[in-house]
């Protein structure tokens, strides 16, 4: 089967800045988790996943290992890191979701709230774009290539961050064998591996299981 649109694989390019913005406590961390920029939410959370994508336990965002490494407070980082990025098409939602968060904790503990962490959090942004990386796939074959020569960097694009840019609970590789090549089951297989408990190889190797499997019938 050949699909009538490509698959066309790309990458993302990121410039992180390190802005002027920081907190001392929880309280200036609920300030600033309101008041910073889309592109710091989207560094602090969905690069940050990224970032550590080689890793299979602890948390997953930079605000939640802030939390437990520098203000001790396992409960929040807990909660905090329960947010599951996979479940957000808008940065506003997420932002409201993690703002709500540690509200919900400075209301309930102001003591704890006002008390001065180890080291300051300082918030980062990612200025992102995408980069074509001038190869395409019409064929399950083609695409089950393709996928097995992605960089970490690529891998990431299509299977996390994707979300955002289409608006959509799902990732470029799902979308696409489902709309194109007619494979929902197989689309949707894809989209349930879990990036929390595999590591970006490991997402791969299962991609390219459930492919394999699907050609092989």
């Amino acid at each position: 089967m050949k699909a009538n649109k490509p698959f066309q694989f790309s990458t993302g390019s990121y410039l992180v800045r390190i802005g002027n913005q920081k907190s001392a406590n929880l309280l200036g961390l609920r300030q600033g988790v309101r008041s910073c920029s889309d592109g710091s939410i989207f560094y602090h959370t969905f690069q940050s996943l990224g970032r550590h994508h080689f890793l299979t336990e602890g948390f997953s965002n930079d605000f939640a290992q802030w939390v437990l490494g520098s203000c001790n407070r396992p409960v929040l980082a807990e909660q905090l890191a329960s947010l599951d990025i996979r479940d957000y098409v808008s940065l506003a939602d997420l932002r409201d979701d993690l703002h709500r968060i540690l509200n919900e904790y400075c209301e309930a503990f102001p003591l704890e709230a006002q008390q001065t962490a180890f080291e300051p959090f300082y918030f980062c942004e990612t200025v992102d774009e995408e980069v074509p990386l001038g190869r395409d796939a019409s064929t399950l074959e083609e695409f089950r290539n393709g996928i097995n020569d992605l960089s970490h960097a690529s891998l990431q694009f299509h299977f996390l961050t994707s979300r955002l840019r289409v608006h959509l609970r799902t990732n470029d590789f799902s979308r696409w064998l489902s709309e194109e090549l007619g494979l929902k089951e197989l689309g949707r297989k894809i989209d349930q591996i879990d990036i929390y408990t595999n590591t970006l190889d490991g997402a791969r190797d299962r991609v390219l299981q459930l492919v394999d499997r699907e050609i092989s019938r």
